[in-house]
């Protein structure tokens, strides 16, 4: 089993990586996922002109060509990727070549049913659709290092080669025996005894003491409440099996191609990773994102978020793999995007620091489960309504490469996240099920973001000493070090405001004493947490000048600086929110107008302000190094003032004083 290190930190290597700036080589890449496969040849060469004319510059080719590359064990097809890499090269597109291991072709399953994933029933998910292996399979992986091992052996040297990508959308759970034998290993790992398993899973209740490793199982169907101590393990464990996956196939590659990045596609705001983990073994970070576009501001605000959470696992420009140019196929209702709006958000992408913006996929399938999925080329073909966007899109992003490529998105606040403590937080039984930790940052990012004050994300035991403020929507489980980690920040005179149910849990979710550490309860001024109060939906409690959504505490204070009390009800009188010195405790959700103005205060004490003051509500204003995006994401037109004189870079004109900004519109500033 791999060592965990110390989340985010760089994986050790003999010299220095390869990053994105490799592979972009001073553009910004444009294309998407491009599977010929599908076609007959004759439509390559449409389509490689119609690349050209959109002004794409990568593709991503072979994620799913497995069966095609392999079609019986051991036997191989390469011929139609060989002609395919060299038409590519030939027409100056760059291509990001995938290992096909996330479609494993049937023969597999047929002929090692093992390969095969189990849910918690016992179920088998058959083949038919993707993801169906195990990642504890000695088979799945054996036969998925051999085809990885020709394809990089096979074109290393290719010129068109400019990035590798593996697998596809890491997803997959398995509750098999193989997988169970796998678990009980990495328990041992991590335990070492059974005494200490036991302790660590609170295995006393009733009465689940285990006598042999023999009898530890995943978490597979119970009649009742499944031990949320071994389900918290069992994520870990499934994230670290897949990260084994990833690694081993990245390892071949990359000693084929020492010189080439390697990548995989997050999803946003996936569960089922530690994404701070398995982005410090990534060369490249890069992530998948489907906003809805019934709402456009609501979009936004979701794609900011996971485009600042990437950004931050990235440490720096990152890869927007995947989104839709127009409508998806999975929502039940699937909207088209509006006109401007794909290309909007790929330039709020830019703007938050991507230097690649790619889309799946590049021509609309006819056939299959994705034929109704939007794609840059689609059934209305080069005279449709999206590509001819995506033609602008390229034209814009050809235009700011030179002024935007490898420049950083600066940010003084800190939103803290970490999966295991999501992990934690989402069992079965808990105070509230009204609600997740997704609900929670979202509404704590939207409050920043509407404020104006762009944010990076960190893990808890990240060095913080580089943001005035750290925001915590809510972090249930914190380790020592985490806890620590917080208390030298505020020490040092760094300000932290937390949300409510935050350091109840250690790192086993054993509850701590008190019902909350009491280092941070005497960081913020309580005394005693006397209660944990869940609000029903649509049921809020009243405060001295807002209102409370989802949550609240009963908290006996112990001497705050400062103290917003409840009004009326149960805890009358009682403190909503609580400030010992530069630490804040807020024990329910404001309503969004009201934490938008909290933290509004809250930052403007700790020396950081918002990027432009004065904005219309449906504007975003985001800074890239010497560059300010402007960003309307309303159904109206608006006009921003702006101090000074600026050259919007996509239009080349001259901007004094205020500019204006179309439905869907957009502006890039420079000074």
């Amino acid at each position: 089993m791999s060592t965990p290190r110390t989340p985010g930190a760089p994986r050790p290597t003999d010299g220095q990586r390869p990053t994105l700036a490799d592979a972009t080589r001073g553009r910004l890449l444009f294309g998407g996922d491009y599977n010929p496969e599908q076609w007959p040849e004759q439509v390559w060469q449409d389509d490689v002109r119609l690349m050209r004319e959109a002004g794409v510059t990568s593709v991503t080719v072979g994620v799913f060509s497995w069966s095609r590359l392999e079609p019986r064990p051991g036997e191989r097809n390469f011929g139609w990727l060989d002609r395919l890499l060299d038409l590519l090269h030939d027409n100056g597109v760059g291509v990001v070549l995938a290992t096909p291991t996330a479609s494993p072709p049937p023969w597999l399953g047929r002929l090692h049913p093992e390969t095969l994933p189990r849910d918690a029933d016992g179920h088998v998910e058959w083949w038919g659709g993707r993801q169906h292996f195990s990642p504890s399979s000695t088979t799945y992986r054996r036969h998925a290092a051999a085809i990885t091992e020709d394809l990089a052996a096979r074109y290393a040297r290719h010129p068109a080669l400019t990035m590798w990508h593996i697998n596809n959308e890491y997803c997959t759970y398995d509750h098999g025996d193989e997988a169970a034998a796998a678990f009980r290993r990495w328990l041992r790992e991590r335990y070492r005894t059974l005494d200490a398993l036991n302790d660590a899973w609170g295995t006393a209740f009733w009465g689940q003491e285990h006598d042999s490793w023999d009898g530890v199982l995943p978490p597979r169907r119970t009649h009742y409440l499944k031990n949320p101590a071994q389900v918290l393990d069992f994520r870990r464990f499934t994230s670290d099996m897949l990260l084994e996956c990833f690694t081993a196939e990245r390892d071949i590659v990359t000693r084929h191609t020492p010189h080439l990045p390697v990548t995989t596609n997050f999803m946003p705001l996936w569960e089922g990773q530690d994404a701070w983990r398995w982005a410090a073994e990534e060369d490249v970070v890069s992530v998948d994102l489907y906003p809805d576009p019934r709402d456009p501001l609501a979009g936004a605000r979701h794609g900011a978020l996971v485009q600042d959470l990437t950004r931050s696992q990235a440490r720096g420009p990152w890869m927007l793999m995947e989104q839709a140019a127009s409508a998806v196929n999975w929502r039940g209702v699937n909207h088209p995007k509006p006109r401007g709006l794909n290309r909007l958000w790929s330039l709020q992408a830019v703007a938050r620091g991507a230097d690649a913006v790619c889309s799946f996929q590049w021509r609309q399938s006819r056939q299959g489960a994705e034929k109704f999925h939007s794609a840059m080329l689609g059934h209305a073909g080069e005279r449709g309504r999206t590509f001819q966007e995506v033609k602008r899109i390229g034209a814009d992003l050809a235009r700011l490469a030179p002024h935007v490529t490898g420049t950083a998105v600066p940010a003084g606040i800190a939103v803290l996240h970490d999966w295991h403590s999501w992990w934690a937080s989402d069992q079965e039984a808990r105070p509230s099920t009204r609600f997740g930790l997704p609900d929670l940052l979202h509404a704590w990012h939207r409050a920043l973001m509407e404020a104006h004050l762009t944010t990076d994300f960190a893990h808890p035991e990240h060095d913080l000493s580089g943001y005035r403020l750290v925001v915590v929507p809510q972090l249930y489980l914190l380790t020592d070090a985490a806890i620590d980690n917080l208390l030298a920040y505020v020490r040092r005179g760094g300000t932290l405001v937390s949300g409510f149910h935050t350091g109840v849990a250690d790192r086993d979710d054993r509850i701590r004493p008190g019902g909350m550490d009491a280092r941070l309860r005497e960081l913020f001024g309580i005394r005693v947490l006397h209660e944990w109060w869940p609000l029903e939906t649509g049921e809020t409690v009243a405060c001295a000048g807002f209102t409370g959504t989802l949550w609240s505490e009963e908290i006996e204070p112990a001497d705050p600086d400062e103290t917003i009390p409840y009004e009326g009800g149960e805890l009358d009188g009682l403190p909503a929110v609580l400030r010992r010195g530069r630490a804040w405790y807020v024990s329910t959700l404001p309503e969004p107008a009201a934490l938008r103005s909290l933290l509004t205060r809250i930052a403007a004490d700790a020396g950081v302000h918002p990027v432009l003051a004065g904005l219309p509500p449906t504007v975003e204003a985001v800074r890239r190094g010497e560059l300010l995006f402007l960003l309307n994401h309303g159904g109206a037109p608006v006009t921003v003032a702006v101090p000074g004189t600026h050259t919007d870079l996509l239009t080349g004109t001259a901007v004094t004083g205020e500019v204006a900004l179309g439905r869907h519109g957009a502006a890039v500033l420079r000074p």
